[in-house]
């Protein structure tokens, strides 16, 4: 399933924006040899101006700079900033631009979140590149979301993952000199595996990873997702779950979700997964954008994959599988304070919710399978 899994890593884990920006555009600043970026999200904004800036400097400098953008998710980037980066040197390619006459293509994106900086060091999560991560989720204007910087082995398996995307837009994406292939140190003690979904592979390593992970648990499962619209055999398989005692809790978005159809088509599986034992809670404070799952306080995936239909079925997604107590522990403890500015879902009152909103779940159902 994906890369093997690599020993020796170090994952630092940073929440919101206040804390996630500054390294990824100190990291950027440090680059003496390569960059290599790609996400999803990419909208106009004051820290989209400073990436832009950043990755100029850089380029102008002398130091091969490669950006890969989703033509769907990173339409709205000013055309300044991009008019700034090529000017300066930076390769900015667009993933299946959708321009082209490629009905196929327009489902399938990549909303991969990848930066690697001299080969060395590697960025992923969650969080896009736009004014809405900014702050500490401390309002609506503020999403909650978490990003990891990894050292180690493992940063092979998140440059692979760039590579694959990269090589669709660009074909020539080997350059001597430049991309090194010496041996990663091992600089910590963090055994990690890199797994990546894939839209034209045969069956979803990400599903699969979802699916062993919900029949290996034990004791308790946690997942934190932006999108919840699970296929038939996930929400078999929560059920069933919590049904031979494993305590199984979902951390939704709730007043602030970004796209409230989405949303719908996910309350339509509540009924059967309340009922199974399964707890829903609703986040507050803002929009929730993080996508984490922890398994007996053992075990981790974090990345950009949420537990939906687009991100097992349609996307390119690049998740890491953390096997480390203390790095589950850190995010066990982040849901427990996520937990205390979230309202837990009364499984009695939303048998009684509105006809009108039972009616809108159905109205929604055909798309989940888009969602």
């Amino acid at each position: 399933m994906g890369i093997p899994a690599t020993e020796g890593n170090a994952i630092e884990i940073y929440r919101n924006g206040d804390q996630i920006f500054t390294p990824m555009l100190e990291a950027i600043s440090s680059a003496t040899r390569s960059i290599d970026f790609l996400t999803f999200v990419y909208w106009k904004g004051d820290i989209g101006k400073q990436f832009a800036e950043r990755f100029a400097e850089r380029a102008r400098a002398g130091i091969r700079v490669r950006v890969l953008l989703d033509s769907w998710g990173a339409q709205t980037i000013e055309r300044t900033q991009l008019d700034l980066m090529k000017d300066s040197g930076v390769n900015v390619q667009w993933f299946r631009p959708l321009r082209r006459l490629r009905p196929r293509e327009v489902n399938h994106r990549t909303h991969r979140k990848i930066l690697v900086v001299d080969e060395r060091v590697g960025f992923t999560g969650g969080v896009g590149i736009a004014d809405a991560w900014l702050g500490d989720a401390r309002n609506e204007e503020e999403w909650r979301d978490t990003h990891f910087r990894i050292e180690g082995p493992a940063v092979d398996g998140i440059r692979s993952a760039f590579i694959d995307n990269w090589s669709e837009a660009e074909p020539h994406y080997f350059e001597g000199g430049v991309d090194l292939f010496a041996d990663q140190l091992q600089t910590g003690a963090t055994t990690l595996q890199c797994v990546r979904g894939n839209t034209s592979s045969n069956g979803s390593d990400l599903k699969r990873l979802f699916q062993t992970m919900l029949i290996l648990a034990q004791h308790r499962v946690r997942i934190t997702t932006a999108y919840f619209v699970p296929d038939e055999e996930l929400c078999h398989l929560l059920c069933e779950g919590a049904r031979r005692g494993v305590e199984i809790q979902l951390l939704l978005p709730g007043p602030f979700a970004d796209k409230r159809f989405v949303q719908l088509e996910g309350e339509a599986d509540y009924e059967q997964l309340m009922e199974a034992g399964v707890e829903i809670w609703n986040f507050q404070q803002s929009m929730l954008h993080a996508k984490i799952m922890t398994i007996d306080g053992i075990v981790a995936t974090v990345g950009s994959a949420n537990f939906n239909f687009r991100s097992l079925d349609c996307d390119e997604e690049l998740n890491l599988v953390v096997f480390d107590p203390m790095v589950a522990n850190i995010l066990d403890g982040h849901f427990d304070e996520d937990l205390e500015r979230s309202v837990r879902i009364d499984p009695s009152r939303w048998k009684q919710r509105s006809l009108t909103e039972r009616g809108l779940e159905r109205v929604v159902a055909p798309l989940r399978r888009f969602s």
